[in-house]
């Protein structure tokens, strides 16, 4: 019979043996290298050029040490075809496990495939495969991301008004879950607001010309949901060159949510410049996703449920398990919203505080 026991990542199982007690943060020699060294993996990550994934990258080496865990590293810069290519590198390095972040959520699967061939364990932060299986998926809930995001703007606007969603990309389950919940959940509680939806492919430079595009078409756009970061410099420089980058309090003024937890984002509230964030936690992104790996190197399985850190795993699917991580709404006053409480921006938690 399988004996169950809570560690620090959720409900483990092991077969056979039970478990009093777990310390997954310590360092081990199961499953490393040759000779009895750290364990080898490979963690890819998906680009450099954003605050929130330079963050990501800074925390990875750091988590790596704390768990012994030698770390082999590309950069695939949101190309499947390099994350591909990433891929084969760490197989031929005798990688133990992989972590990556796919963007193209459906091009991923034959890489999967070859890995699971080898036998070497994935684990995917912040998306998840639309078809193959992984050992964990690290993220939170990103139908959660547009739930906060239209509830925060309906408030605001009283239920009334336009905004421009500045989506990301479609062919990501990220861009599809924060564009569907926004949507669905605009459709179901504010009727009288009108979004405008724009494809952006997490770029910036097109955000911030399709947001241009729509101001002029439309003036009396009072929101605007960015689903990340990417966009943030570019929106602000559009209401700046349109006089519309006033204080909350003026009439003119949009307000803006947006998703990541950034220290620009947190400063940009503070300053009354944007209104609102998700914030998305990119240290305990980089945490878990090396602690699963390293539970994958030990043997150790895991089962739907609450955890131990503010989270629960999920079953998406059939060979498919999702540590689900908090992520909440960051406002200036931390006040709730539409049945959605916050945190305020200058909360010690968010990790968007913690960074010097």
């Amino acid at each position: 019979m399988n004996t169950r026991s809570r560690t620090s990542l959720g409900v483990v199982t092991v077969v056979g043996v039970t478990v009093l007690s777990i310390a997954l943060g310590a360092c081990g020699t199961s499953g490393s290298g040759a000779g009895g060294g750290a364990p080898v993996v490979g963690v890819d990550y998906p680009r450099s050029d954003t605050d929130f994934w330079n963050s990501y990258i800074k925390y990875t080496p750091e988590f790596g040490k704390e768990l012994g865990l030698e770390l082999k590293t590309t950069n695939s810069q949101n190309d499947v075809a390099k994350l591909t290519a990433n891929a084969q590198t760490f197989i031929s390095q005798g990688v133990k496990g992989v972590a990556m972040a796919p963007q193209d959520t459906a091009a991923i699967a034959p890489t999967l495939e070859q890995l699971a061939a080898k036998k070497i364990p994935v684990v995917t932060v912040d998306t998840r495969p639309d078809s193959g299986d992984v050992f964990m998926v690290v993220r939170a809930d990103n139908r959660a991301y547009g739930e906060k995001a239209c509830r925060f703007l309906g408030a605001k606007l009283g239920g009334k008004g336009k905004v421009v969603m500045l989506q990301g990309d479609l062919a990501s389950i990220n861009g599809r879950d924060r564009t569907e919940a926004f949507n669905d959940c605009m459709k179901k509680n504010y009727s009288g607001i009108t979004v405008l939806g724009e494809a952006t492919n997490w770029d910036g430079a097109v955000a911030a010309q399709k947001l241009q595009t729509d101001l002029t078409a439309n003036p009396d756009v009072k929101g605007v949901y960015m689903q990340s970061s990417f966009a943030l410099a570019g929106t602000l420089q559009v209401l700046k060159q349109k006089d519309l980058l006033v204080a909350p309090t003026d009439p003119k003024h949009v307000f803006i949510v947006s998703n990541d937890g950034i220290p620009e984002e947190l400063k940009d509230i503070a300053e009354g410049q944007i209104d609102a964030t998700v914030s998305q936690p990119a240290d305990l992104y980089a945490k878990y996703a090396l602690q699963y790996l390293k539970a994958a190197i030990d043997g150790k399985t895991f089962e739907p449920g609450k955890t131990d850190h503010d989270s629960t795993i999920v079953k998406v699917r059939d060979g498919l398990l999702e540590d689900q991580l908090s992520a909440p709404l960051v406002t200036a006053d931390g006040g709730t919203y539409d049945g959605v409480p916050s945190l305020k921006h200058d909360d010690k938690s968010l990790w968007g505080n913690k960074l010097s």
